[in-house]
């Protein structure tokens, strides 16, 4: 059995999805890296692959914002899906070998894994000719769009379980009509933890494709602090040669040291205050290529990181590390989101925003003043630094 190193993610923004893909990709198809499956969740996003008909998506832009739903044009195979929390993605970077080198094979694969899955609910899910993913009835269970490269797979599947099925509605799923959607938990009628549904993936996924997993734990762990004083953030802008953008305040964890006991730490450390981490609820998933980190890491070097927030007074001097940071400021949101760089700050910005002002009254959280609604799939890895 072939080795396949597993990437058991937290959140990850599609773009950060995309970014780590494709270094993998590169990768793999260098025989740097043995093969590799990624699972993890996605914030609320609309992908068209490519090919695939604009028309399907039904939603405007403004609705978009309020459902706070991006939309991303990408370069796999099929038509328009929707990714969100509680869908379970999986990303298969495998190379396909002599012998192999069957795309409809692989795809039916990956629809053997996810109907042995769903089966372990009691779900008969099927395939159906001409419309991709396995089907329960006339409702579609799980999604499949895939993109192979010199023999080299990436993309995958995206599993529901206790998906958002109203925001379906956005759009014709897979452009299909007369169809519909549904999830694990919608036919079981209980609560199905998504961590359980991925052990059972992982289960079927080693026995059809014939691999040994071989579990990849974070390269680093990270926490990241995002203060504000009820209206306005805290960011601060790294040196120039540390990176030259805007970010909220980051940090490593220590040995020994838990998530919180290393946010008290660096929100003292930042800020030259006290202060009182609460936690988001938010951890999340990104690739970082660092020039300080690299001879220290294996590559890629993949990060886990915990979101806390803390409220301070924003008239209380901010000391913050000179070694790192040049300069500071307090910020709208509007104005922190024309700032940051890195879509898992915005991410966590836009959670915090939310929360502090509540959903019903929230603001779209996607206006022209800190990114469009509509993107495209970048074509190359930015590079990222982080505190250590």
């Amino acid at each position: 059995m072939r080795r396949c190193d597993i990437h058991r993610l937290h959140l990850v923004t599609y773009e950060n999805g995309l970014k780590l893909q494709q270094k993998l990709v590169e990768m793999r198809q260098q025989d740097e890296i043995a093969d590799q499956f990624l699972l993890l969740e996605h914030p609320p996003v609309i992908t068209l692959g490519r090919g695939g008909d604009a028309a399907n998506l039904l939603a405007t832009p403004e609705a978009l914002g309020r459902e706070r739903v991006r939309f991303f044009e990408t370069t796999r195979g099929g038509d328009i899906t929707y990714h969100g929390p509680g869908q379970l993605v999986g990303y298969p970077i495998l190379h396909l070998g002599e012998g192999n080198r069957d795309v409809r094979k692989y795809v039916t694969n990956l629809e053997e894994v996810l109907i042995r899955t769903v089966a372990d609910y009691g779900i008969t899910a099927a395939r159906v000719e001409g419309k991709r993913g396995i089907w329960v009835g006339n409702d579609k269970i799980a999604a499949i769009g895939v993109r192979i490269a010199r023999w080299v797979t990436s993309h995958g599947f995206a599993l529901n379980v206790s998906t958002n099925l109203d925001h379906f509605r956005l759009i014709t799923p897979c452009g299909l009509h007369g169809t519909g959607v549904t999830s694990i938990e919608k036919l079981t009628g209980r609560t199905v933890p998504l961590a359980e549904v991925r052990e059972k993936v992982e289960r079927h996924f080693a026995d059809v494709f014939q691999r040994e997993l071989v579990e990849r734990a974070a390269t680093i762990r990270l926490i990241k602090i995002l203060v504000h004083d009820g209206d306005r953030v805290l960011l601060l802008h790294r040196r120039p040669e540390r990176g030259n953008f805007w970010q909220p305040i980051t940090g490593s964890i220590e040995d020994r040291e838990s998530p919180l006991e290393a946010a008290h730490r660096e929100l003292h450390e930042e800020t030259g205050n006290g202060g009182v981490p609460e936690g988001m609820n938010l951890t999340q998933s990104f690739m970082i290529e660092s020039q300080y980190l690299a001879s220290r890491f294996p590559q890629p070097i993949i990060a886990s990181e915990v979101t806390y927030s803390a409220r301070l007074d924003s008239t209380l001097p901010i000391r913050m590390d000179a070694e790192e940071h040049d300069e500071h400021g307090w910020f709208t949101f509007a104005e922190a989101y024309a700032r940051i760089k890195w879509s898992d700050d915005r991410e966590a910005l836009e959670q915090l925003e939310a929360g502090l002002r509540g959903h019903a009254g929230a603001r779209a959280l996607f206006s022209d003043v800190h990114e469009s609604t509509r993107h495209r799939e970048p074509s190359s890895p930015l590079v990222r630094e982080t505190s250590e």
